[in-house]
């Protein structure tokens, strides 16, 4: 039987909560940008006559490190499970020093990091341009 082989890798430590500051500052600028650009692009008034699920509400919410934009859809189906169901497209990850990573939600279900070390507007910028990060 051989013994396990153990090699160093640098892992730095996550911070386990966000300072009040950071928190309330990203939460202030996220809802704006949720009101005045992607409500206005992605929430539409309902189909006359709906076939498929359709956005009704696009929102944020924190979660510990993790700040997530959420869509809300009407699933108008007669089969339908539920009435509506909320999943996210985005997540603002806190690492410290008000320095953010943001991943995107992958058809898989996972969360997939693609961007790190960004600003507040650094990431804001990157949802509005990146198509990967649209509800």
């Amino acid at each position: 039987m051989t013994k396990g082989h153990r090699t160093w890798t640098w892992a730095p430590v996550k911070p386990s909560s966000v300072p009040l500051a950071v928190k309330d500052g990203l939460s202030v600028k996220a809802r704006q940008f949720v009101e005045s650009e992607l409500k206005p692009k992605h929430v539409m008034p309902p189909p006359s006559r709906p076939r498929s699920n359709y956005i009704v509400d696009i929102s944020t919410k924190w979660r510990g490190r993790y700040f997530y934009f959420m869509s809300k859809y009407a699933c108008p189906g007669p089969n339908a499970i539920s009435p509506y169901f909320e999943t996210g497209f985005a997540r603002i990850e806190y690492q410290r020093n008000g320095r953010f990573s943001m991943a995107y939600m992958r058809h898989t279900g996972q969360w997939w990091q693609v961007y790190a070390d960004l600003t507040v507007d650094e990431a804001l910028d990157i949802i509005r341009e990146h198509p990967l990060f649209l509800p």
